[in-house]
């Protein structure tokens, strides 16, 4: 990430590598989650358009990309309160969380902890936490998919995972190298962590009312699980923007990045007008 100063916090099962680019105190700040097995690569072509105009973070989440090894005991609160004490670290003040998938998840449960430090939520191609939207069947499918990513060859599964998140040959080639850095068991384990500790947050049944500006941002090609229902069914029931991106699989910021950048430029525009 050229211009980024690459940083580190540590706790007592590992050390977290994040990326900060500060542009200067007048400038709102937007803090990047990746999903599930990605790291910060996934904003890439976000941190090099926006960082001229703003404050930007990113991360390798705990267990993802650099923030290796990690031992896989945290909880969704855990992810946020390493978030919560890495912004008392940077002085990161209200920012724009702009959450891909496992991102947007995070930044909910986040925004249910510390509901006043947070300006405005963009969800990429993410769903809502609240318990309401999720069958008894999902939930359990979400914490038994570790034998079943096993039991798939890995370079089947490698295609299957870039393939299958992204319409772009950027995209797709990106989501590849993800996968392989990891080795296999490694990354089911991570990808079975991961849908175990999202199936908890839900299962808390928390209100994860969302109190700031909010933008659903979602690919028309979203194949991954339920996204397109579940955002439909989200931005309808709870009264929030949704805008569809033509030709975006469920990467949506990799697939047409340019009209990403513009929707969020502008979301966030309008935010601090109003401030």
């Amino acid at each position: 990430m050229s211009g980024y100063s690459e940083k580190t916090f540590s706790t007592d099962i590992g050390k977290i590598h994040y990326w900060i680019s500060f542009k200067d105190n007048r400038a709102p700040w937007l803090v990047m989650l990746p999903g599930l097995t990605a790291d910060h690569r996934l904003f890439d072509r976000q941190t090099e358009a926006l960082a001229e105009k703003y404050n930007c973070f990113c991360w390798d989440a705990p267990a993802h990309g650099k923030s290796r090894p990690f031992e896989l005991k945290f909880t969704m609160e855990d992810i946020c309160n390493y978030l919560h004490n890495i912004f008392d670290d940077e002085n990161i003040n209200r920012p724009v969380f702009i959450g891909q998938s496992l991102g947007g998840y995070i930044s909910q449960y986040y925004m249910e902890m510390f509901p006043d430090n947070v300006s405005g939520f963009i969800s990429i191609d993410s769903c809502s936490l609240k318990r309401k939207y999720y069958t008894n069947w999902e939930l359990a499918l979400l914490k038994k998919t570790k034998w079943m990513y096993m039991s798939i060859p890995w370079k089947l599964l490698v295609k299957w995972g870039s393939c299958g998140t992204a319409t772009s040959e950027y995209g797709r080639q990106l989501m590849k190298q993800f996968m392989t850095d990891y080795q296999k068991e490694e990354y089911c384990c991570l990808a079975d962590y991961g849908y175990r500790i999202l199936a908890d947050a839900v299962e808390a049944d928390k209100k994860y009312d969302i109190t700031c500006p909010v933008l659903l941002i979602c690919g028309e090609k979203d194949n991954a699980g339920s996204a397109k229902s579940y955002n439909r069914r989200w931005a309808k029931q709870d009264g929030h923007r949704l805008v569809w991106l033509k030709n975006a699989g469920h990467n949506a910021n990799t697939d047409v990045p340019d009209e990403v950048n513009r929707i969020i430029d502008a979301f966030v525009s309008s935010i601090f007008k109003e401030v």
